[in-house]
């Protein structure tokens, strides 16, 4: 695994432009100067037997925290995570009945020596899929022809829905995402969802989740054209939908609307399932020690919130690099994990986004910062696999 800089393409933002990538606020160089979200101005290199040991870390890293999953479920611990009382049935029906999921995405600290750790596990809403699945696929054609690239996640997902399509209500999925969104990027995420899934034959509409409407009369969600919604692709976290009258009705209606991803995720979505993990697998290769509550034997650790997203509320307490972010989770609790600071390649920290589909491995894509902590205004760089290899 190594960092390389190459000139970037002359017509670069229009080329992403055209391929959906229309989002992004500047990120920060290691010298402190902003660059664009998307960068290819540098790349990374692997070579195919790195890429071959990850692939074999993700899939067996999705196989366990299914069992932890199935653990909790069995144990009932679900208060560990922080969730109300009153989804608890509802998240082990979900689970027992086989609720069909779709993707996800681990965030993995990898340095090119020895297995990848997994720092979390993005089960729920995960974004930045876009630029993996397609943005650089079509930079490394344009730019590397014959080198190849950590990456069939466009094919998995037209795959994916696929198989599905016999296991949901009806051919018509909604996708949905939030108008809150002002940096528009789940709203890209569920358009670029939604075209693979017309791409796999099933029928498609899109809008917005506040535009969703609610039938008392026949206890049913419909669109703006009042037609019932059988399935729903939703660019919108569990944890908020709870805590929400019109969520109680997405959960007390089920299986009757179908929802992706399935409510049983909410606990691959929550910190503490990497507490849960290092207790079913202590001391795994790929796994970092992990408390719930409190540090435990740990001495350098980074606090997460339960709930957390993009960054937010991270305390890393470490000789020397103590850093706390701001934001508005915590309340819901806390996850200690062992302090393993993510490696530097040129002044830049790169955190790994391997992304599962179904529940087979299926690409990379790379975002990287110059601090410890990977926020919203972290880049975006590609990567390739040399022809050599």
């Amino acid at each position: 695994m190594r960092r390389e800089r190459s000139a970037p393409r002359p017509d670069w933002e229009a080329r992403i432009a055209e391929q959906g990538l229309v989002y992004g606020s500047p990120a920060t160089n290691a010298d402190g100067s902003r660059r664009p979200y998307w960068d290819e101005s540098v790349h990374y290199v692997f070579e195919l037997d790195e890429v071959l040991s990850l692939e074999a870390d993700v899939e067996l890293l999705h196989s366990m925290c299914l069992d932890a999953v199935d653990n909790v479920v069995t144990t009932e611990r679900y208060k560990d995570f922080g969730l109300p009382e009153w989804v608890w049935p509802a998240i082990a029906e979900s689970w027992r009945r086989h609720d069909p999921h779709l993707y996800g995405r681990f965030d993995l600290r990898y340095d090119g020596s020895g297995p990848a750790k997994l720092l979390e596990y993005n089960a729920d809403t995960p974004t930045s899929l876009l630029e993996a699945a397609v943005v650089q696929w079509h930079w490394l054609t344009d730019t590397h022809e014959g080198h190849d690239q950590w990456n069939s996640i466009h094919e998995k997902l037209v795959e994916r829905w696929g198989e599905l399509a016999d296991k949901l209500p009806s051919p018509l999925v909604h996708f949905t995402f939030s108008g809150a969104d002002a940096s528009g990027e789940d709203h890209l995420t569920a358009a670029y969802l939604q075209e693979t899934a017309a791409e796999a034959g099933l029928d498609t509409v899109g809008l917005a989740i506040e535009e969703i409407g609610w039938d008392p009369v026949l206890r049913r969600f419909v669109d703006l054209r009042e037609d019932p919604m059988g399935t729903v692709a939703k660019l919108y976290p569990w944890e908020w939908l709870v805590d929400d009258p019109f969520g109680k009705h997405a959960v007390e209606t089920l299986p009757g609307t179908l929802w992706i991803e399935p409510l049983w995720k909410m606990l691959l979505s929550n910190k503490a399932l990497l507490a849960v993990l290092w207790e079913m697998y202590p001391g795994h290769p790929n796994l970092l020690p992990a408390y719930l509550n409190e540090p435990g034997f740990l001495t350098e650790y980074v606090k997460k919130p339960l709930l957390g997203r993009e960054g937010a509320n991270i305390d890393i307490v470490a000789p020397g690099m103590e850093q706390r972010t701001g934001g508005v989770y915590g309340a819901e609790g806390f996850v200690y994990q062992l302090f393993s600071p993510l490696p530097e390649f040129d002044g830049m920290r790169p955190v790994l986004g391997a992304w599962v589909v179904g529940d087979h491995s299926a690409g990379l894509g790379i975002r990287e910062t110059v601090g410890l902590v990977t926020d919203d205004g972290a880049a975006f760089v590609p990567h390739r696999i040399p022809q050599s290899s």
